[in-house]
């Protein structure tokens, strides 16, 4: 097997719940030593979120696959001694506190690169760490409507709606997880470790590519308008016999072929649909007349149907269906990992396939501080009597 691609890196992960944990479990997937640091007693708030299994919190197995954790509290000088000496033998520090609570510990990026000029420090923070609402508290909720996002979600009659998984949250840590990437290629050449600063809220706005075109371009504040694209058309949900089905054609050759599939050949010569401009002008119109065929049919006749004409459609899954997909399975996406608390569990793995590298989950979560003794005495030398001294002063 391969060596994985990360193999050698170490992170220092003191970051909770959701955008820092799943950045370091990319991380981890890709073969890095992740070394979560947790407060002592309470660990992540994550691990006490439910649902639980035998006790264990299945969001806080999920996000910290593979990772080991050890306790410090940062309150105490001499844990933020022991926090530096692991910084000395890192490369890269993920955190997502508020802006301003990393240099009131005294491990500030200054702090951290003087220790180790070669060190990483990625920053997760709901609108990055200066900047007029830097100080602002933020969930993914907020990072959803400050970043645009809610206000192009839902139908034109509905209040903005938040989209339905924490958008904010993941695709911050996606972004810094790809930067965390780059700036260690960067280090090979320039020796130097950076800081890294990512905003939630300016995650999520650089993903609304098609709104911002249509704003800037177009003139046009967009607004909602459901499932359909607000430039393609045909391309929305349709309700069929036994649920809904998507359809979605973005060029005039693909709307002949949903033509022909319909039976109706004469609708791609159609003035009104000659075009996917003039087919959003007319949109009531067209998606009128592809109800009218589908008539009451079920999902899975209309999907085979426009299969077969190579034009994109299917059902709309539940999750549940999802994780027992064949294609899912087919892929590996989920794997199973035996946790020494709740038992054989299945996780959501990284998406990404590499043909000579291949990620893949390498363990379970953590229990809290499980690894404590074997970091301290492996990377910083320490003694078991010192260990435990600090353990009964509540250090570690």
């Amino acid at each position: 097997m391969a060596t994985p691609a990360l193999s050698g890196i170490r992170v220092l992960d003191l970051s909770r719940v959701l955008a820092g944990p799943f950045c370091t479990a990319l991380l981890a997937d890709m073969g890095a030593e992740v070394i979560k640091v947790e407060q002592p007693g309470r660990g992540d708030d994550s691990r006490h979120f439910a649902p639980f299994k035998n006790g264990e919190s299945g969001y806080f197995i999920s996000l910290n696959r593979g990772k080991k954790s050890i306790t410090l509290n940062l309150k105490d000088p001499r844990a933020v001694a022991l926090f530096k000496k692991l910084v000395g033998r890192s490369d890269v520090v993920v955190e997502n506190f508020k802006p301003g609570v990393l240099e009131r510990l005294g491990l500030g990026y200054p702090e951290l690169s003087r220790v180790n000029p070669r060190i990483i420090l990625a920053s997760i923070s709901g609108f990055g760490q200066w900047g007029p609402y830097a100080g602002r508290p933020a969930y993914d909720i907020v990072a959803q409507a400050m970043g645009g996002l809610m206000s192009v979600t839902g139908y034109p009659d509905s209040p903005p709606t938040r989209a339905g998984e924490s958008i904010g949250d993941l695709t911050a840590a996606l972004y810094a997880a790809w930067g965390i990437v780059t700036a260690l290629y960067a280090r090979e050449r320039t020796g130097m470790g950076q800081h890294i600063d990512v905003s939630m809220m300016e995650s999520v706005f650089s993903l609304l590519v098609t709104a911002t075109a249509i704003c800037n371009y177009g003139g046009v504040v967009p607004g909602r308008v459901g499932n359909r694209h607000p430039i393609s058309t045909p391309f929305d949900s349709f309700r069929a016999g036994d649920g809904y089905v998507i359809i979605a054609v973005a060029n005039d050759d693909m709307f002949a072929r949903l033509a022909e599939a319909m039976g109706r050949p004469e609708l791609a010569r159609d003035p009104r649909f000659l075009t996917d401009e003039l087919r959003t002008q007319h949109e009531p119109e067209l998606k009128r007349l592809i109800e009218e065929w589908i008539d009451g049919r079920p999902v899975a006749e209309i999907v085979a149907v426009l299969d077969g004409y190579s034009i994109p459609a299917s059902p709309i899954l539940s999750v549940a269906e999802v994780l027992a997909d064949e294609h899912v399975a087919a892929r590996g996406l989920v794997r199973e990992v035996d946790h020494p608390k709740a038992g054989r569990v299945p996780v959501v793995g990284q998406p990404v396939l590499f043909s000579h590298t291949p990620g893949r989950v390498r363990g379970p979560s953590p229990l809290l501080g499980e690894h404590t003794r074997e970091v301290l005495t492996t990377l910083l030398g320490l003694k078991e009597s010192q260990i435990d001294a600090l353990e009964r002063e509540r250090v570690i």
